[in-house]
């Protein structure tokens, strides 16, 4: 009996070697918790700093544990969590990205409701509120009632979103490390309802705002009933959650096509595709977007688009790698409808939030087509993509931000008209993450976009990257219509009264990021290839 006992220990994984594993993951949550004492306890006054220092501190220190990692891949928690090359880079990916939406949430170029001055480029306007910008001061107060009016002249400053970004980060982290459904359907919930939050609180625009965030919360609580019910189904299949096993139990059912099974990666689809943003689950996507404080729109547009691929990657790749005939084709029918409805839809938009949500549709459909591939370029390729695709959305998303008309953003494109004469250098940037959305050449999207059609093609889709050009073409449009709206069209009523807010040190230095990234990884892309080429193989 001791013998036998002493062999299970000897199975098990040192402890201090699965905490070190879990490390990146325990530090973000442990600062959440921090922060949430912080947030309860600590003086009004100091709060922001303390909170900036916590984020941006316990952030920096997960990818620092994350790039510890680098060598040693294995599994923690029983199996629950898995290390290895995509988990890592992944992991890495949605850290640099979050650390920038930290200092694009912290953002205090905000107007006051009554006073002062402030430095605009190019006009002067009120001066710049106590409080953090995009966020109402008072989320419980009525829209309009005469609490929110009072906290908002009185400069009441809410530091919630700090502690419930880094919950939504730390479910970020274990959503694409899941080495089971049940774990991966915490990570989905953990990294979930903070976002439904955060949607709902806008200073401007607050009933906008709170409806963006019940339709987030409605169609995101459809769709985990979804993503359960496919795991019980996979379950009663295989009689495991674990990703290895039900990849057993379905190679070890021979020609007969498991109906359970197929049935359970059906569901578990819809959970995820509609988390991407994926046709036909993408009707949330341009009313979020538009409704949510545009750093969480930025926020969101970069990190829950890698976790959400990563979890999908580690589904089709490591559970269901037997079924890929079955799930292929209607992968196939996804990603078409994606790329083309997206492209279409935006064309038709003049919001300028929205015409970026129905780009970062059209994106999903781009990046199904690297998972498509079903081989190790596929999974490379799509991992660079969402790395370059990431630092351009918040980029962009940025940028949006600094553009106002009186106390609120100017998001209509009417009034963009004329600004690359009055602000070029902003004209400039913002073109920049266009021409990258557009795939042009010496940018990160070219090389992204060049890198999944190369992967699908040679995994036999041809017919798909066909479409994706013919996607890229229209989606070129619509890119090239706000470049020539901003520089070559004359000035209206509407757009005199639009200024460019000069930014904060920490949002300008996100935004300077965001374009130096761009441009490296479309002018010196192979360093970051070759990384990504070395960490795309999943642990069975």
């Amino acid at each position: 009996m001791r013998s036998h006992e002493a062999l299970a220990q000897a199975a098990l994984p040192a402890p201090d070697i699965e905490y070190g594993r879990l490390a990146p993951m325990l530090i973000v949550f442990g600062v959440a918790v921090v922060a949430v004492i912080v947030e309860a306890f600590a003086p009004t006054r100091g709060r922001l700093t303390s909170h900036l220092v916590l984020s941006l501190g316990g952030l920096g220190a997960a990818f620092v544990a994350v790039v510890l990692l680098r060598g040693d891949h294995g599994t923690a928690v029983m199996g629950a969590v898995v290390v290895d090359g995509p988990t890592l880079f992944l992991q890495g990916t949605i850290l640099l990205v979050s650390i920038l939406a930290v200092l694009l949430i912290a953002e205090r170029s905000g107007l006051r409701a009554e006073g002062g001055a402030r430095r605009t480029a190019g006009a002067s306007v009120p001066s710049p509120a106590d409080g953090i910008d995009a966020f109402a001061p008072q989320a419980a107060a009525v829209p309009g009632s005469v609490d929110e009016l009072e906290a908002t002249r009185a400069g009441v400053m809410q530091t919630e979103v700090f502690p419930l970004t880094l919950f939504a980060v730390g479910g970020m982290l274990l959503f694409p490390a899941a080495g089971d459904l049940l774990t991966m359907f915490v990570a989905l919930e953990v990294l979930s309802l903070p976002l439904y939050l955060l949607c709902g609180l806008a200073r401007r625009r607050r009933l906008l705002s709170q409806e963006a965030a019940l339709k987030y919360f409605l169609l995101g609580a459809f769709s985990s009933a979804f993503f359960l019910y496919g795991v019980a189904l996979l379950y009663g299949y295989a009689g495991t959650v674990r990703l290895a096993g039900i990849a057993d139990a379905i190679a070890d059912g021979g020609e007969l096509r498991p109906v359970l099974a197929l049935l359970g990666a059906g569901l578990l689809s819809v959970g995820l595709l509609f988390k991407v943003g994926a046709v036909p689950f993408h009707s949330w996507v341009p009313d979020v977007y538009q409704g949510a404080p545009t750093p969480i729109t930025a926020f969101m547009a970069a990190a829950v688009k890698v976790a959400a691929f990563g979890a999908m990657l580690r589904i089709f790749y490591v559970a269901l790698p037997e079924l890929r005939a079955d799930w292929r084709p209607m992968l196939w029918a996804v990603a078409i409808a994606t790329m083309l409805i997206g492209a279409v839809l935006a064309i038709t938009q003049t919001d300028v939030k929205r015409m970026l949500a129905y780009s970062a549709i059209a994106h999903t459909g781009f990046i199904l087509t690297g998972l498509i591939a079903g081989n190790d370029a596929g999974l490379s390729a799509t991992m660079f993509y969402l790395l370059a695709y990431g630092f351009s959305t918040l980029g962009a998303f940025a940028c949006v931000m600094l553009v106002r008309d009186g106390h609120q953003e100017a998001t209509e494109m009417a009034g963009w008209a004329g600004l690359g004469r009055r602000s070029p250098v902003f004209a400039a940037v913002f073109a920049l993450f266009l021409l990258s959305f557009a795939g042009i050449p010496l940018t990160s999207g070219f090389v992204g976009k060049f890198a999944v059609f190369r992967a699908a093609a040679e995994g036999g889709a041809v017919p798909l990257v066909i479409v994706g050009v013919i996607s890229s073409a229209i989606a070129a449009f619509f890119y090239v219509r706000v470049i020539v709206l901003m520089y070559f069209s004359d000035p209206t009523p509407e757009s005199e009264a639009t200024t460019v807010v000069v930014p904060s040190t920490a949002t300008a230095a996100a935004i300077c990021l965001c374009a130096v990234v761009t441009l490296m990884l479309g002018i010196l892309p192979q360093p970051v290839l070759d990384l990504a080429d070395r960490a795309a193989q999943f642990l069975p």
